[in-house]
Formats: structure tokens, sequence, C-alpha cells
């Protein structure tokens, strides 16, 4: 699945949110520097090793218009853990300090071409994909990452200077696709 090419539109997206709002892709561009939107879900281990790592960035990058949108797109059928109930006591759980929304249709996702969580797309002002892939190079040991992709990416960005690279394969669970 191609999905959002670096360099292009990402998809604009209306999702709703565990904070009973409707969250729209354009109102955050309006209002930010740059977008992350990341793909992530309840039950992944990854997720789970990289949310304290995600949290930080936010706090990190709010000051100069940086947002983190987490998108759950997992069929909460299959995966009862990821329904927008469950959504709601996770975030609170793990004081999520980031828009969490749920892709129900599976459409975003799907337009995105995500496949794995996590997975961050780095979206500037005007909602052009600048950086897709992986938070760093070390999911199960922070303290071991060499290479921080989303940071260095982010920090580009806010700089005006060129995205290396732009692209990292993702790894983590499968977005579980409705069948």
């Amino acid at each position: 699945m191609q999905g959002t090419l670096i360099n292009s539109y990402a998809p604009d997206f209306e999702l709703p949110g565990i904070d009973d709002e409707v969250h729209h892709l354009a109102r955050y561009l309006e209002k930010y520097q740059a977008v992350v939107v990341v793909f992530m879900c309840n039950h992944c281990p990854y997720v789970r090793l990289y949310l304290n790592r995600l949290k930080q960035l936010q706090q990190d990058y709010q000051e100069q218009g940086l947002i983190f949108v987490g998108i759950n797109a997992n069929d909460s059928i299959q995966y009862p853990n990821d329904s927008f109930e469950n959504m709601k006591s996770f975030a609170q759980e793990q004081g999520l300090n980031f828009p969490y929304i749920r892709d129900i249709t599976q459409e975003v996702a799907h337009c995105f071409g995500a496949n794995n969580t996590p997975e961050a797309f780095l979206l500037d002002q005007e909602g052009i994909v600048r950086y897709r892939g992986l938070i760093d190079n070390n999911p199960t040991s922070p303290e071991n990452v060499t290479v921080p992709y989303l940071k260095n990416a982010i920090a580009q960005l806010l700089n005006n200077q060129p995205i290396t690279p732009e692209r990292t394969d993702s790894m983590g669970c499968s977005i579980k696709w409705r069948h």
C-alpha cells in the first residue's frame, strides 16, 4: 500500500476524539507550525514502549508550535481492547498529553498508507508530509537510541532545514484491518 507520498498533501480528516470533540486536520494546520500524526493503538507493545518518548517530544516541541495527534484505526470488533471506550481509559492511564482520535472506517489510515503502530507522519503547516516512519532506532531501550529519526525531522522542519532521512520503514504491530 503506497499511501501518501513524501512532499504530498496529507489526507484531511474529521474524526472523533476521546474528548468527545471532532478533530479536524485543517484546524490543526491553522494553529500549529507542524503536526505529527501517529498511528497507534492501546494494546501494541511497541506503542507502549514509545509512549513516554512521544509524550516527551510533545512536551519539548509544543512551545515551538508542534502538536501530536494519535490515531487508532484498529478494528475494535476483532480487537475489543482498541474500542473507543478503552481508548479513553488507556489515555487516562497513560497520561497522554496529545489528542487521541478514532478512525472507525479506517479510511484515514488507508489514505495515509499507514501499516504499523506506531507509525509517525510529520506534516508541515501546509499539510505536506515531510517525514514518515520510525520514531527512533531502538524501541526497547530509550537510553541506547543512536538515531532519533522523528525528533531530528521535527527539529529540521522547525528550523527550515532539509529533512534527512525523509522516510524510514516503521516497525511495530500491523494495523488490524477489518475483513
